[in-house]
């Protein structure tokens, strides 16, 4: 049984940074997928980034693109999440998810195991 605790959640003005963070237990961290997927109030969850078991791959939603940047650290069972010039629509409830290959997905029906959420709250 996998288990993913997310960290680093906090209100911050728009403009700027936060860092999420997503700590591992169970199973084999190193050979998972890691997806962060958000989700906004009163809105569906929605795919922010993933990246693939070894961190050599990369995909994110168009409306993070540049703007935040996903990472792992397979040494220590831990994947990041690194935001940039926050605004107010990055205002939700931050996920982190795993899933049991390898191989990246933006598909929030393709991760098996998810953690409680963090809370970002961007205020102008």
């Amino acid at each position: 049984q996998v288990q993913l605790v997310e960290s680093g959640g906090s209100e911050v003005q728009a403009g700027g940074s936060l860092r999420l963070s997503c700590a591992a237990s169970g199973g084999t961290f190193s050979t998972y997928a890691m997806g962060w997927f958000r989700q906004a109030p009163g809105k569906q969850r929605a795919f922010v980034a993933t990246i693939n078991y070894s961190g050599s791959r990369t995909t994110y939603a168009d409306s993070v693109k540049g703007r935040f940047t996903i990472s792992r650290d397979n040494t220590k069972n831990t994947v990041h999440l690194q935001m940039n010039s926050l605004n107010v629509e990055d205002t939700a409830v931050y996920y982190c998810a795993a899933r049991s290959v390898g191989f990246l997905s933006d598909y929030e029906g393709a991760y098996y195991y998810w953690g409680q959420g963090t809370q970002v709250t961007v205020s102008s």
